[in-house]
């Protein structure tokens, strides 16, 4: 069947697939695993150096950084920036989170109540403004609220689950996934009471995900290369596999305006930058990332820009127009 024919029957013909433009920034800190962006009220794109001890912003429109060296021992794993501007930080070597001053770069610790605790991991609002966590190896999911810098932990049921990705939904509930197994995770934020969901694959193991505005938990699987879909209300899944197929390891993953979900495929070299439109339920675009990425582990929709933001093993910070 030709265009023609297609255009004739009155058919829209399948569109072509629509790249996503990525521009990177060189990290002028070698080696450092610059990861997990966050974009403040100033259009400054902050973000952690894992492996330099440091957080650091990025001014897009000069290319100019500016760097924060963090206590000695902090192994920053993640950060996200309130709408005051105050950054806070995952110490994820020194079981503490840090709320630093944007401007003078001095922080203050919130422990961790219990020494098990040993590794908070990724950090997330709710909608009052207060933290959400997953701790990886100590195995809880905890709250930080900020009015009195109380730290709340739950301790997840299932052996060495390495609670990983986190978000909230519009309600204020975390959703998290458990890497070590085949789960997904939700706390009531009212009783603290914790529920896990099992993925309908034994070997499935969920490492990053987000929440649409219909309510729907979406999720990568990065053993075996899926997206997953999972309705709260109904218990169902639908799962589809990643264009690279089992080879893919897809992890950093987002949700834009429109509902459409982006992630990484990490397996290829250089990594894919892959979208996906739950109302076609079709893969419709896929770009290579220029530096080969190596990894992208979290990422971050800037709605005002339209893009999203992302930091590589291969020590550069990217950003991806969407189409």
């Amino acid at each position: 069947v030709t265009l023609v024919s297609l255009l004739w029957m009155g058919v829209e013909p399948p569109s072509a697939p629509k790249p996503a433009t990525i521009t990177e920034w060189e990290v002028p800190w070698e080696n450092t695993r610059p990861r997990d962006p966050y974009v403040d009220g100033q259009g400054r794109v902050w973000f952690v150096g894992q492996r330099g001890n440091y957080a650091a912003y990025l001014t897009p429109s000069s290319g100019e950084f500016e760097r924060f060296d963090l206590p000695e021992g902090t192994g920053p794993h993640n950060l996200i920036v309130d709408e005051d501007g105050t950054v806070w930080i995952a110490g994820n070597r020194d079981a503490y989170i840090g709320k630093m001053d944007p401007e003078t770069g001095e922080v203050t610790r919130y422990d961790m109540p219990d020494e098990r605790a040993r590794d908070p991991h990724t950090l997330v609002f709710d909608p009052a403004g207060d933290i959400w966590f997953s701790v990886q190896g100590g195995n809880f999911v905890g709250k930080l609220t900020k009015a009195t810098g109380e730290v709340e932990l739950v301790e997840v049921p299932t052996p060495r689950a390495r609670p990983y990705g986190i978000v909230t939904t519009d309600e204020g509930r975390p959703w998290f996934t458990e890497f070590g197994t085949n789960k997904l995770a939700t706390v009531d934020p009212e009783t603290m009471e914790l529920e896990e969901v099992t993925l309908p694959r034994e070997d499935a193991r969920p490492r990053r995900l987000d929440v649409t505005s219909d309510g729907m938990i979406w999720y990568v699987d990065y053993a075996q290369g899926y997206l997953g879909r999972y309705d709260p209300e109904s218990g169902e899944f639908e799962e589809w596999r990643a264009p690279s197929g089992a080879e893919s390891r897809p992890y950093g993953m987002i949700a834009d305006g429109q509902d459409r979900l982006w992630f990484v495929e990490t397996g290829p070299d250089p990594n894919r930058f892959v979208g996906f439109d739950p109302r076609t339920e079709e893969f419709f675009s896929t770009t290579e990332i220029e530096s080969g990425g190596g990894t992208v582990r979290h990422m971050f929709y800037d709605e005002d820009e339209n893009a999203v933001w992302f930091g590589a093993d291969t020590n550069t910070i990217g950003r991806a127009e969407l189409p």
